[in-house]
């Protein structure tokens, strides 16, 4: 029986390129959901003169095309700027591989909302994003709904894990976020360090506080 994917993509799929996570990463993100049966976690390093991807890793839970999307785009942002590679689109990763099969095309997708999420945070961290805008509700909400919830593999928003969110405003503000949690919970560690990365970090945020059911 023919497949329906390319040699390349095959490639890609049987020896991934890349594959693996760098520890004290510059950048990091995780998009997709376990639940929905595609998830990519990237992380990257980025030299602080040239601002150029000196080294970038993934690990993804999916199919073949989502592990073959993921190696290919670790192969087009190595080297370049993070300019650069916020140019990646998905159809350059598709077109890279020979192409996808029409339901796959999302993978693409996926793997381009990685690399651009995780030079965000890059960004955030060295506080050179361009044209900022301020932090409210609206953006928390935007920000955490990168944020899975381990208990669905969905994000922390849709499925309102995050019971409220409350911003003391000023100059530098900060974010009181509210989580439908005991603090002893397996998992509130983790979701606390990813509720911190997303938010900590923005150019007007001073504090971020996670505060867990009792």
């Amino acid at each position: 029986m023919r497949l329906p994917y390319s040699e390349k993509v095959l490639d890609h799929f049987k020896n991934p390129r890349n594959v693996g996570e760098i520890e004290d990463p510059d950048g990091k993100a995780v998009e997709g959901s376990p639940a929905c049966g595609d998830m990519v976690q990237l992380t990257l390093k980025v030299d602080e003169k040239t601002r150029k991807i000196t080294d970038i890793k993934f690990k993804s839970y999916g199919c073949a095309s989502n592990i073959a999307t993921g190696s290919i785009i670790t192969e087009i942002a190595k080297g370049k700027t993070i300019d650069e590679a916020k140019k990646i689109s998905w159809k350059t990763a598709s077109e890279e591989l020979g192409g996808l099969p029409a339901v796959k095309a999302h993978c693409s997708v996926l793997a381009v909302s990685s690399l651009r999420e995780a030079i965000r945070n890059y960004e955030e961290k060295q506080g050179i994003v361009k044209d900022p805008e301020p932090t409210n509700e609206k953006v928390v909400k935007r920000r955490l709904s990168h944020v899975m919830n381990p208990l669905t593999g969905l994000d922390v928003i849709r499925t309102n894990l995050i019971t409220d969110i409350k911003i003391t405003n000023g100059e530098k503000k900060t974010i009181e976020v509210s989580v439908d949690l005991t603090e002893d919970h397996q998992y509130a560690n983790n979701v606390k360090e990813e509720i911190k990365e997303k938010l900590e970090y923005r150019h007007d945020v001073e504090k971020v506080i996670v505060r867990f059911k009792e």
